[in-house]
């Protein structure tokens, strides 16, 4: 069956069209995506302004054309951080639905953490063995751990990188002085939570998901999209501490410039190196696998695993 995938995040809003059925790998057939920044959106009483609002309805009243003009049998829609933060997230929806007539549901963190995982473990198999999984949206970072399809333990935190430049580095380029209490936060806010991913022992294969993983693998020397999925990319640690120094002091304009960053995220780039940086040392890991699978890849596959169950 074709399904779509309505994805809702705090930086972009992407429909991902699919062929999918059970017992083989989701096959993208079309995708469209736009710079949303509901997270950049958000007023100073934590609302999506008036703005944010008419810019997610415009596309998803354009993503649901293009799903219909595709063939899809079904659009699964879903928003996570910065609409699920949002205070006014209910009357944003509202609105969405009566304009549109898509319902999106808002995916709790955990949630997000657990498909995720889901899908990374469908990817990479039972040869694994104990998976590790960290992914950086643009509203907070998500933690799962485990030996099986579904992970022992599970954590969202607000370090998403849309979310920590907008409260921390709005000058460019950012101060010293800032990037120092930045981290000092970050790692506090890691580690509190580090002990229960690590409790079933250390991951036997660590991996990252999504754009800001992608892109900061990419800028430490990982081969370009255009090679394909199945490319084995990783994100040294190493490597990526001796860029942060070169991120602080870069202008926004230069940081766009690197490979695989694009002009909507650059200036979120800092950010995101600063919290892969935290994951690796507190979880003393030398590199982080880059999983091609993520949040949609996870929902797609519970969804398979529901229609099978139903017959």
């Amino acid at each position: 069956m074709r399904l779509g995938v309505l994805d809702i995040g705090s930086n972009t809003g992407h429909l991902l069209v699919v062929d999918a059925h059970g017992g083989a790998a989701p096959l993208p057939a079309y995708s469209y995506k736009e710079p949303l920044r509901l997270a950049e959106h958000l007023d100073d009483g934590g609302a999506v302004d008036q703005d944010g609002v008419d810019r997610l309805t415009t596309f998803v009243s354009e993503a649901l054309t293009i799903a219909e003009n595709k063939g899809c049998a079904e659009v699964l829609g879903f928003a996570t951080s910065a609409v699920r933060d949002a205070v006014n997230s209910d009357e944003v929806l509202k609105h969405v639905h009566d304009v549109t007539g898509v319902e999106i549901g808002v995916l709790p963190g955990e949630d997000e953490a657990r498909l995720t995982f889901l899908a990374v473990r469908r990817w990479f198999g039972w040869s694994s063995g104990r998976l590790a999984v960290f992914d950086i949206g643009g509203g907070s970072l998500e933690i799962a751990a485990g030996k099986d399809e579904s992970p022992d333990a599970v954590h969202s935190l607000p370090l998403g990188a849309g979310r920590l430049s907008r409260e921390w580095l709005r000058d460019e380029p950012a101060r010293e002085k800032t990037v120092r209490k930045l981290r000092k936060m970050i790692r506090a806010e890691i580690a509190r939570e580090a002990g229960t991913a690590l409790r079933g022992g250390h991951p036997d294969h660590a991996v990252a998901t999504s754009k800001t993983f992608r892109s900061l693998a990419r800028v430490c020397g990982a081969a370009p999209s255009a090679e394909g999925p199945m490319v084995r990319r990783t994100l040294p640690a190493d490597v990526l501490a001796k860029k942060i120094p070169d991120l602080v002091r870069m202008p926004l304009a230069e940081k766009a410039q690197l490979p695989g960053v694009s002009s909507n995220r650059a200036h979120q780039l800092l950010a995101g190196a600063l919290v892969a940086d935290a994951v690796m040392d507190l979880f003393e890991l030398a590199e982080l696998e880059i999983c091609p699978w993520a949040l949609r890849e996870g929902l797609i596959l519970e969804r398979l695993d529901q229609i099978s169950v139903l017959g």
